[in-house]
């Protein structure tokens, strides 16, 4: 029970998180090797699940004008392919309600969890993602109750010593009611961003 609590806890954190890693918006990311795919396989529906509904007609009129700009020339086909994936990911990005801010590099270091995330789903098993998430809930939250502990005694004529067990107090507080509140309100269906994922 608690570690599906945790994991949900995380799970929501990365997906939902203002301070995202931005992962669609690499070169590298899913978005544009969705748009690859429809631009090899000349097959719109490879990519246009990445976008809102308001958006496919605009997606749909990119896709038409690379297809045709692709068989000039070698040169043309490479620009027009950048701009068919900045067009779907900046859509990909508006529909998330977020600012489009160009195509991030191949390669970048996203840490461990967007990693073993995408690893999860490709393998079917979120047994290694669920390990490093559960334990590193579990080691801050005793991190900070070990803090809250060994201030707890302190001597009540010194303010000062007073102060830093309050401090840590209100601190594994927050912590814990932060981590409880978001599972409360946790829902993969409503969230603040127009679309159901956040990237």
């Amino acid at each position: 029970m608690i570690y599906k609590f945790l994991i949900t806890i995380i799970l929501s954190l990365l997906l939902f998180s203002q301070n995202n890693f931005a992962h669609c918006d690499g070169v590298d990311g899913p978005v544009v090797q969705s748009a690859k795919d429809a631009l090899e396989k000349k097959d719109i529906n490879l990519v246009v699940m990445w976008v809102m509904k308001d958006y496919e007609a605009e997606v749909k009129e990119a896709f038409e004008q690379t297809l045709k700009v692709r068989e000039v020339s070698p040169e043309a086909k490479e620009l027009a392919d950048k701009y068919f994936f900045e067009t779907v990911v900046r859509l990909h990005r508006s529909g998330e309600g977020e600012d489009y801010t160009g195509l991030k590099p191949a390669g970048r270091d996203l840490g461990p969890v967007i990693r073993l995330a995408d690893l999860a789903i490709e393998n079917g098993s979120v047994d290694e993602l669920s390990h490093l998430l559960i334990h590193s809930v579990e080691d801050k939250l005793k991190e900070n109750f070990k803090e809250v502990i060994h201030l707890k005694n302190y001597n009540k004529n010194n303010p000062d010593a007073g102060r830093k067990y309050v401090e840590a107090y209100v601190r594994f507080l927050h912590h814990a009611e932060k981590l409880y509140e978001l599972n409360q309100h946790f829902d993969v269906h409503s969230n603040n961003s127009k679309e159901t994922h956040k990237h």
